[in-house]
């Protein structure tokens, strides 16, 4: 099966400009996601996908393929869907957000494991278990609840469920990795926000809210995700002290 992986890669982000170019460690943050999306071999092909010159001039100076993209999109999801439409002979496309450098390619395999055992769900994600203690009330940690056939049922920053009982729920961490079957990608590029996607600002409510179903992957560990400099911060005390321990490997 053909599948492409397209790294959408905005410079102008609201909370981060210029992210996609930030230096962790000796290659910028693009190079980081690149690198992690050609080591897996799921992948028949990998591109950046950018509305900016400056990102693409990087991609193209470290080997990397590169599409430019409208300035108009509103979502990264919406970039990736253009340049989709390109490659009408890939049956799925993944989403490798590009603020995710150490994404592994076993994550990524995870992600497309549904297609490649000839499964053809909508849309897949990826999720890992929830450190309650820590994360369960924490507004920046998406909380993905799902049935008993590994489908979503909602995502929410809210701490869900609510235990009025005491036991145990089927709340994972959501990750924001994403691949979409095809011709679903091109239908969903088309649907207009929906109200719970816009109470909780999370796009892939869209999904649930049309009547479409997210098979919910596992992987094991959450990996560092850069949203803001302070996350950037600990990327790079990620790398130093990785380095130090194990100066003759790398990280990605």
């Amino acid at each position: 099966m053909e599948i492409l992986a397209v790294i959408p890669a905005r410079y102008d982000s609201q909370r981060f400009p210029g992210k996609p170019l930030v230096m962790i460690g000796d290659r910028p943050m693009v190079q980081w996601v690149y690198e992690a999306a050609q080591s897996c071999p799921a992948f028949s092909k990998v591109v950046v996908a950018t509305d900016s010159q400056l990102v693409a001039d990087c991609v193209t100076q470290f080997g990397g393929a590169v599409e430019m993209t409208s300035s108009a999109h509103q979502t990264g999801t919406d970039r990736v869907a253009e340049v989709a439409l390109r490659y009408p002979q890939m049956k799925a496309i993944a989403n490798v957000q590009g603020d995710q450098p150490f994404v592994t390619a076993d994550m990524l395999m995870q992600l497309v494991n549904p297609y490649l055992q000839g499964e053809s769900p909508d849309m897949t994600t990826l999720a890992c278990p929830l450190e309650e203690e820590t994360n369960y009330f924490d507004p920046n940690v998406v909380k993905v609840l799902c049935d008993r056939h590994n489908r979503a049922l909602y995502f929410s920053r809210s701490p869900i469920p609510y235990y009025r009982n005491p036991g145990s729920a089927p709340v994972f961490h959501h990750l924001g990795l994403y691949a979409f079957r095809q011709d679903f990608l091109a239908a969903y590029a088309q649907l207009t926000p929906t109200p719970l996607e816009q109470c909780e600002g999370l796009e892939q409510l869209r999904v649930l809210e049309n009547g479409y179903s997210i098979h919910v992957c596992q992987t094991e560990k959450l990996v560092i995700e850069i949203n803001t400099p302070a996350d950037l911060l600990q990327a790079q005390s990620f790398i130093s002290k990785s380095m130090a321990t194990h100066p003759m490997t790398s990280v990605a």
